[in-house]
């Protein structure tokens, strides 16, 4: 598949992904990708994130492909059972622990706990070795119960504009062999 044959749904965390995050960088780059807005990115409320995300997976008129980052992926796999359209695949990075009681803010634990069953579509879950909202062995664990390829960042901070990953090439050359195996 290539991007252009796919509707590329940006799927952002807590807060929103600035204009030097590498989801937005993505996004102004490949002409079928659109950001899911949500209505409240400080005091995001699951049932109003996934309902939102829902929306756009059914709204699509090309295959989806879902790019969640942190909260954006619990956002994701959340929403699945309300998709009338079929995803492609999608490409998670750092997937925050959403069960664990230190999470901040506490109400991102209202995400969780992440359903265990294997995924309906292909997946890569990205993860760092050294991500303060979630442990790499965590991820491990999650990404093999989704029977997801699971790619070890090394020690990449939460992978987002603050940990340096504003252009994040690899992210994209990566991103790029996903779809064309799609």
């Amino acid at each position: 598949m290539k991007a252009k044959d796919a509707d590329i749904l940006i799927i952002p965390g807590y807060t929103n992904s600035g204009p030097d995050h590498w989801q937005s960088r993505w996004q102004a780059r490949l002409s079928t990708a659109r950001r899911v807005e949500q209505a409240e990115w400080r005091k995001p409320v699951c049932e109003d994130w996934v309902a939102r995300l829902a929306e756009a997976v059914n709204e699509a008129e090309q295959p989806v492909v879902l790019v969640g980052h942190s909260l954006g992926v619990a956002t994701a796999v959340q929403a699945i059972p309300h998709f009338r359209k079929p995803v492609a695949g999608a490409f998670f990075v750092a997937p925050p622990e959403v069960t664990n009681p230190n999470i901040r803010p506490r109400h991102l634990m209202t995400f969780g706990p992440y359903p265990r069953d294997p995924l309906p579509f292909p997946a890569i879950v990205v993860a760092s070795r050294n991500d303060h909202f979630g442990s790499f062995e965590a991820a491990e664990d999650i990404a093999a119960a989704w029977g997801a390829q699971l790619l070890d960042a090394g020690n990449a901070g939460h992978i987002n504009a603050e940990a340096g990953f504003g252009p994040w090439p690899e992210g994209s050359l990566t991103f790029a062999r996903f779809l064309s195996r799609l």
